[in-house]
Formats: C-alpha cells, structure tokens, sequence
C-alpha cells in the first residue's frame, strides 16, 4: 500500500515533491511555497482552470494549483488529478487538503488506487526510468487532522481491496483460471487471521448438488470450483453474504461469441474479484461484523462436454433450469451461489450479488451507475444512499411479478433467458430472485458497465463496487 502522512507543517520531505494545493489556501503563506515566484502567476490562472507547471519551482518537482470549485465536486477533483499522475514527476505527492472538499474521498481513493498499474502484471519489458508515486503527504490545519486521519484509513483500506481485485481481473485469462483464481485468495488470505477460505472442487460442486455451476464449468479443461471466504470479526451475530460472478473466460459457450464481443471476456469475473477485494477491504478495517463471501469460479468454454442448449441442470436448491442460451452462463453460476449462501446461513442479514451480467444494463444506464434490481425496499434505499456517499453510484432498475413470464419454461421450471429479447438486465435479475429465500433481503448489482474503467480506447478492472459496498455496509453497522 502507498504510505500517507498528515501533516501541518512543512519539513525537508517537502523537497522534490510534486505540490497540489489551490488559490488562496494558507499554504501558500509558508515560507517554504512562497519562495517560488511563480505562484503569483500561477494563482491568477488558476481561478478558472487547473494551473501546472515542472519550471521554476524549486524545491518542488512539480506545482499544481486545482481551481476552488473544483475541490467541491469528487469528478471534477479526481479529473484534474488523473493526468498530472499519467506521467507521475516525482515519487512524493504533497496534496494541500486545506479547502472544503466533499469529493476529497473520491479523490484519495483514486490516488490510492495508483498502487496498480498494468506494468506490475510483468507482461511487458520494464521501464527502469519511470517514476512511481509512492508517498503521500497530506497537508491540513491541525484543527482538520482527527477527521482527516478516519478518512485516510478508510479510502487506504478501501483501495487494498480495490487494487488486488484489479489486479486479478487485470489478469490474461489462460493464467486466471479458476483454480488460480481460489490460490490467489488463499494466499492473501493467508495472514489476516479473521479470514479463512472453503474451497468446493468440481468433485464436492457435484456431490452438493450446485448442478447449474456444474453444467457452466464441465465444458472446459479447467473445472469449476466454489469459493467461500469467511471473516470473523465478532464471534455471533448476523452474517452479511456477497456472491460475486467469476466467468474467468466467456466464449459463449455453444451460443458462441463473436471476436469483438470475446475481446474483454477475462473481464468476466470482476464480480468474483471484487468479492474478494471487499473481504479484504473489510479485513484492513478490523469491522465488528460476520461476512462470507462466495466466488462462483467457472470458464464458459467450447468442448465435448460444453452445456447445450435446451438442456436442463439442477440448483442445489432444487430447482430446474432449461438453459436455451449458452452465453447466459453468469446467471446460473450466480442462482447456485445464492442458493448455496443461503443454506450455509440461513439467518444472514442479507445477501448481495455483484455481476457483469448484461450488455443491455450499459445501454440503459452507460458506464457510470450500476444497475440495482432489489424487491427489498429498505436495502434499495440503503445501496442508493450509499452510493451518493461513496461516489460510487447506483440505479434501480423494477423488478416485479410483471417478468414472470421472461422465465417461464415448457420442460423446467425456470428458463435462463426470455425468448423475446426484451428488459434483459431485469429478466436475469428476476430469473436470480427464485434463489434467495424471500425471509433474506437480496439485492442484484450489475455492474457490466462499472467494473471497468475505460480511458484511450482501452479497458482495465476498476475495483467498483467495492467502495459503495464497504459504505453501505458501515452505515448498516450503525443502525
């Protein structure tokens, strides 16, 4: 994780710092910062827009002076920082947090989160030259510290969680392979006491009757496993579950996908890796509160045993589902984890599914909210509430008895897909809500157009919803 300070006055680490503060701010008084004569300059263009300069600011590498109004809105905050730290000008950040900013969270956890970067996949040649950001110092009044210090730790804890999802996700597929996927856990997991892992292989996913993660996985070379991680941070009380999707690969099965459509596919467990992410999250944040978190690991895959269509596999809450489109795999691995993480806790407080499940929820709502499809209509208020909070921001989508018929089966009991093609993001959803008992609160994320963040035609793994979840989940324990 990226080391921070709080500080109120300036010392000699304060050298060769990249400095970001704002006109007016009573740093700019330290003796330190007013020796840089071009300050004035800078200050007078930076009523309006972000003034940066890399000339004539010693003992500063960099300076930056982000416009007030900008400090006031977590986007527009977080928007100017992003390119100063495309080319990074020096390991030391000295970010003057002075000014009233409610985006100041968004922000932090952006900066971060510049922990990851896809050269530490090590598939590409090194860059020996480039610099890293690796410290951050956080000016602020004394009178600012106590609340500032929460902050900090929360926004650190919360981007750990986001940076080892993202760099699961960030992962070639033929590496993450479902049983990479339950190894990597376990050895994050390995020293954090209050975690401890339970792995099904495709063996005990046959015996527990999880048929439809079964008929997903049995297609590929490298089978299906279950992943159940468990956080004990009290001894009794209720359990909160979150079930994430983990497609490590989707061809589409038989309904095969075309190339363009298969190019992110390894995407296709962000769900899972993000379920993983928050348990570590909540880990680095010691939470009082019982959590299991369930990863349905599975490669949709061509072969002689792939699931064909119009064939039928049983949940291990036993019901039946005729599978008439291959391509709509998440939706069973999800109904079979659900199920299955209800039966493990049958007085869980509730459960929450993360999945990038459907194309059509980005056509409805684009690649800023995630779609909310919940019948509980306290949890709806809560995970919305949340995502205002966290920045992190979520959609309701209906979800009612009107799209029964999207699932209706002649031979089984349910279908995967409905056969006109309509209110795809919500038929799944409604297709997922046979599988929670109605005595559990439930709510659907999906999150197809979330879990990536897209910049210069090219996509990597976000780490969202991790900050909306560990939000809400502090607000819950405050009730």
């Amino acid at each position: 994780m990226l080391d921070y300070r709080i500080i109120n006055r300036l010392d000699s680490h304060a050298e060769g710092s990249h400095l970001v503060t704002w006109p007016g701010s009573p740093l700019l008084a330290d003796p330190q910062v007013s020796a840089c004569r071009i300050l004035s300059e800078m200050a007078a263009r930076a009523e309006n827009s972000v003034a940066d300069t890399v000339f004539g600011c010693a003992p500063f590498t960099r300076i930056t002076l982000i416009p007030l109004k900008f400090w006031l809105d977590g986007d527009a905050l977080t928007q100017a920082l992003r390119p100063l730290f495309n080319t990074p000008a020096s390991a030391r950040l000295l970010l003057d947090v002075t000014a009233e900013a409610p985006g100041l969270s968004v922000a932090l956890r952006y900066l971060f989160n510049l922990e990851h970067s896809l050269m530490d996949l090590g598939l590409r040649a090194p860059q020996p030259d480039a610099v890293r950001l690796q410290q951050i110092d956080v000016w602020c009044q004394p009178e600012q510290s106590a609340t500032l210090k929460t902050q900090l730790r929360q926004q650190q804890a919360i981007s750990h969680g986001m940076v080892a999802a993202r760099r699961l996700a960030d992962l070639p597929s033929e590496q993450c392979t479902p049983q990479f996927v339950v190894e990597e856990a376990q050895r994050l997991c390995a020293n954090i006491p209050a975690l401890r892992c339970d792995v099904l292989d495709e063996n005990a996913i046959v015996e527990q009757g999880l048929g439809l993660l079964h008929a997903v996985g049995k297609g590929s070379a490298r089978p299906p496993r279950l992943l159940a991680i468990h956080y004990d941070g009290v001894e009794t009380g209720p359990v909160r579950s979150y079930v994430g999707k983990g497609i490590t690969f989707d061809t589409g099965g038989l309904w095969l996908k075309d190339g363009a459509g298969m190019y992110t596919m390894k995407y296709d467990m962000c769900g899972a890796a993000n379920v993983l992410g928050l348990m570590l999250s909540i880990a680095a944040l010691a939470l009082p509160v019982r959590v299991m978190g369930v990863l349905a690991l599975a490669e949709n895959a061509i072969g002689p045993n792939a699931m064909q269509p119009g064939s039928v596999a049983r949940a291990c809450n036993g019901l039946t589902v005729e599978i008439n489109n291959t391509d709509a795999e998440g939706r069973l691995v999800l109904a079979d984890a659900i199920a299955w993480a209800s039966q493990r806790h049958p007085q869980t407080r509730y459960i929450i599914d993360m999945a990038t499940l459907t194309g059509a929820v980005v056509k409805a709502l684009g690649y800023e909210l995630s779609g909310l499809m919940t019948q509980d209509e306290p949890l709806r208020a809560a995970l919305t509430a949340a995502g205002k909070q966290s920045g992190d921001e979520v959609w309701s989508l209906p979800l009612d008895a009107r799209l029964k018929k999207q699932t209706e089966s002649a031979i089984a009991d349910l279908c995967n897909t409905p056969g006109n093609n309509a209110a795809i993001s919500a038929s799944a959803a409604w297709l997922l809500h046979y599988f929670c008992p109605p005595a559990i609160p439930w709510a659907h994320l999906d999150i197809s157009g979330t879990a990536l963040w897209r910049e210069g035609g090219k996509s990597v793994a976000s780490g969202r919803p991790i900050p909306l979840l560990i939000q809400h989940l502090l607000n819950d324990l405050q009730r």
